[in-house]
């Protein structure tokens, strides 16, 4: 029996289609067994997606970002609240995000910045267990239908190439 493209993709509706087949792997588990902000770091840069790291803390890609270059400052330590972190980790975590916000300014240009902690699941935090601060680039009209009628965002890069260009971008310690 031969088949057609007419059968494979299903019969037409009218509705176009965004396929996401990397979702997959969030949808079937990989990556939710551990804590993903504890594996991170023992990992090369570019497989964990670590953009920088300081002493106390690092900055990473977000696996299922908001926005393309949208970035996640954790302490090392396996801390669940903002009010567990000592001093230092405290002012590594906010001198991080500063940079992460200059560094996106000078290679993604956006025009704003949705920055946040969800503290606890009941406040939206997906991995509530490991502190994490979002740094979410925004550009006037990156709201689309999409979210809205899709439930999906568009991406214009993939995660390794913009995690390169920014590392590339980040001060060194001299800078």
């Amino acid at each position: 029996m031969e088949e057609n493209a007419a059968d494979l993709a299903g019969t037409p509706d009218g509705f176009g289609r965004l396929w996401v087949p990397h979702r997959m792997a969030y949808i079937g588990g990989e990556n939710k067994q551990g804590c993903p902000f504890c594996r991170a770091p023992g990992l090369s840069d570019e497989e964990g997606l670590i953009v920088a790291r300081g002493s106390h803390a690092f900055v990473l890609m977000n696996l299922y970002p908001y926005n393309g270059g949208h970035l996640l400052v954790c302490p090392y330590r396996h801390v669940a609240d903002y009010t567990e972190l000592d001093g230092d980790e405290v002012a590594e975590v906010a001198h991080l995000t500063r940079t992460a916000m200059t560094v996106l300014r000078a290679v993604s240009g956006p025009d704003g910045f949705n920055l946040g902690m969800n503290q606890g699941a009941v406040a939206g935090a997906g991995i509530a267990a490991h502190l994490h601060q979002h740094v979410v680039p925004r550009w006037a009209g990156d709201a689309n239908f999409l979210p809205i009628v899709a439930q999906t965002r568009a991406l214009p890069e993939l995660l390794a190439d913009t995690r390169t260009r920014l590392a590339a971008a980040w001060p060194g310690e001299d800078d």
